[in-house]
Formats: structure tokens, C-alpha cells, sequence
């Protein structure tokens, strides 16, 4: 699962200081409760952070936390779709541009004859609720699919080898593309370019977030 901005590059930055992450759909109630249970730190939007809550989706924030073992990620698209790949039977795990060469070489030990790898772009919402495509989910599904086929997997779709293709493209130069495409903007304008900088950090990590259970755990993709 891919969602750049940024959703699996936080959950790269946290697998990397080996913190356990619970997906979790809506920040309400009901999450401050789970998160509870399992004394966990729970993530608050990023205009709330504030010196009693300084952790928020935005990776940076995760970079700087100090103490962080366990932390409920809410994401309506990110930790939603993780879930119901998990409840299908999938095993699920957190692709980033971080982390998209560590993830494939994961992938490829785990292969077996009978298996089938689904790469999904996350995507991002209009202010109506619809879906709205983020090429920046695109270009991490790319790095992902270039990375399988770098180390040898063949059988790969008309539709995967349209996203390496545009990863290709921008692979020159991954953070001015970031900065420029339409979520990149957003987040810049609203103050957060720090976490486009840390989602255009290309391959700098080995460590491959897992779904096991209900929370995502590290593991080395090396």
C-alpha cells in the first residue's frame, strides 16, 4: 500500500526508530480509547500539534518525538485501506519512496510460485468526498514495481509498467517533482514542506513497515 503524502512515509519514519504504528480511519472518540488501551501515543492533525501533543501524520513530527514506542496513526485513506487489505487476507505492507528498493527486495524473498504482489496507490479525496488521484501515490507504486522487476520478477502488468514508467520520469529528480505536483503545493502552502523534503527521500531506508494483527511492525528489507 502507497500513500506518499503521507501516510506510509510516516510510517517509514516511524518503522526506522522501531516504533509499533495501529492504523487507525477517523481521529474521534472511539481512536482516543484505542489508543488508550494499548498506551499508545494518538497522532492529532497537523494544526493541533502543540507541545502536549506533538505528534502528528506529518513524519517530521514522528522524527522529533522523544520516547515513542507505540502510535495510533489515524488516515481515512491510508490506515483504511491497510485494514481491509488485512480483513481480505493479504498480507499488507507500508511502500513509500523512503523505502520502495527495501521494500521490493522484502517482497521477492517472500515470493512463492502461487503468489501475486497488488500494488495499491492510495489516492487522495476532493472536498466532496470523492477520490482524487495523487500522482505522488503513483511514482511510490512506480519505485515499488521498478525495484521487483531490478531484482528479477517478471509477469508484471500493462498497469504496474505504466507506473515505473512515470517514475522513471521524475526519478532525476523525485523532490522537485514532489514539491510541484498538486498534494506537494498543498502541503507546502499550509506550512509542512518539511514533510514533502522527508517523503523525497529517496531509498534512504531499509526498514519495511508489516501488518501483523493490528499493527504495523519493522522489518529489514535489506
Amino acid at each position: 500500500m502507497v500513500d506518499v503524502l503521507s501516510f506510509t512515509t510516516a510510517l517509514s519514519v516511524a518503522a526506522d526508530r522501531g516504533v509499533e504504528v495501529f492504523p487507525y480511519r477517523w481521529r474521534d472518540e472511539r481512536a482516543a480509547a484505542f489508543a488508550a488501551r494499548r498506551q499508545a501515543v494518538l497522532a492529532v492533525g497537523r494544526s493541533q500539534v502543540s507541545p502536549d501533543q506533538p505528534v502528528s501524520l506529518s513524519p517530521s513530527t514522528i522524527r522529533a518525538a522523544q520516547e515513542l514506542q507505540r502510535l495510533v496513526l489515524p488516515s481515512p485513506n491510508g490506515s483504511t485501506i491497510a485494514r481491509r487489505l488485512a480483513e481480505a487476507g493479504s498480507i499488507v505492507i507500508g511502500v513509500s519512496l523512503r523505502n520502495a528498493a527495501a521494500a521490493a527486495r522484502w517482497t521477492t524473498r517472500q515470493l512463492s510460485d502461487t503468489a501475486a504482489v497488488a500494488v495499491i496507490a492510495a489516492g487522495e479525496r476532493w472536498p466532496d468526498g470523492s477520490l482524487r488521484p495523487a500522482v505522488e501515490d503513483l511514482w511510490g507504486a512506480g519505485a515499488y514495481v521498478q525495484g521487483l522487476t531490478d531484482q528479477g520478477v517478471t509477469g508484471v502488468s500493462p498497469e504496474a509498467e505504466a507506473a515505473a514508467a512515470a517514475y522513471r520520469h521524475v526519478a532525476v529528480d523525485v523532490r522537485a517533482a514532489l514539491l510541484d505536483c498538486v498534494g506537494g503545493r498543498e502541503l507546502v502552502e499550509a506550512g509542512y514542506q518539511q514533510d514533502v523534503e522527508v517523503a523525497a527521500e529517496l531509498d534512504m531506508s531499509d526498514v519495511v513497515p508489516i501488518l501483523s494483527g493490528d499493527s504495523f511492525r519493522p522489518s529489514q528489507g535489506r
